[in-house]
């Protein structure tokens, strides 16, 4: 489902949980990174390997930061959308946007139905938003990042790989879950990727996976191999 960039329309329907309070995304991201948001996007830029020209989707982008660094690395030849089933998220995503000067577009849309036609982005991200979903839309996410992906193209996809402590700064605001990098992995190679990275980003417990589509085609349950 397909809106415009004010995130005005209606909501898409999604089995993941949505996050709606957009402004304090921000700080919980600040929090986060302990102040070191942007180094944070640049380690996940770097792993995603962004070039110029590429055409890059962020599926649960919130309120657009990466997806705003992103169109840095993809230029003027290159195009960022970012997508999120909250529509405070793209109202807020969207602002930023045009405040940086950022030709990133930002849609309402569920990331296990996404609005995109097959082989239409070389590189494809999902930061802390996999724990968001219940396995079954996880598999659902990842078959469509498949589709949506060319040929050869890359998925980056970041999230906790444990429970955090129940007490803290951080867990007042926020307490979320958490998925193991063996889960992530088996997720993408059921939808027909192939890992090339594993390991932690480098702040946290945040782990990372970066896989690449399959070259061949094939199957008629809709799954590319």
């Amino acid at each position: 489902m397909i809106t415009d960039a004010t995130g005005d329309g209606p909501v898409p329907r999604t089995k993941g949980l949505v996050i709606h309070w957009a402004a304090r995304y921000d700080l919980l991201a600040w929090l986060l990174t302990g102040g070191r948001e942007r180094a944070f996007r640049e380690r996940l830029i770097e792993l995603s390997a962004v070039e110029p020209g590429d055409s890059v989707l962020d599926i649960g982008c919130g309120t657009g930061t990466l997806a705003i660094a992103a169109t840095r690395h993809a230029g003027p030849t290159g195009s960022v959308y970012g997508i999120d089933a909250s529509p405070q998220m793209i109202a807020r995503a969207t602002r930023k946007a045009g405040k940086a000067g950022a030709p990133a577009v930002f849609q309402l849309a569920a990331a296990e139905q996404l609005p995109f036609p097959d082989a239409r982005f070389d590189v494809v991200l999902s930061t802390l938003m996999f724990h968001h979903l219940p396995r079954n839309v996880r598999k659902q996410c990842a078959i469509e990042i498949r589709r949506v992906l060319k040929r050869r193209g890359r998925v980056l996809v970041v999230d906790f790989g444990k429970a955090q402590a129940r007490h803290g700064l951080l867990a007042h605001f926020h307490r979320h879950g958490h998925v193991a990098v063996e889960d992530i992995e088996s997720v993408l190679t059921n939808a027909g990727f192939t890992t090339v990275r594993t390991g932690p980003v480098g702040l946290r417990d945040l782990q990372f996976v970066v896989a690449t589509a399959a070259e061949v085609v094939s199957g008629n349950d809709g799954v590319t191999l």
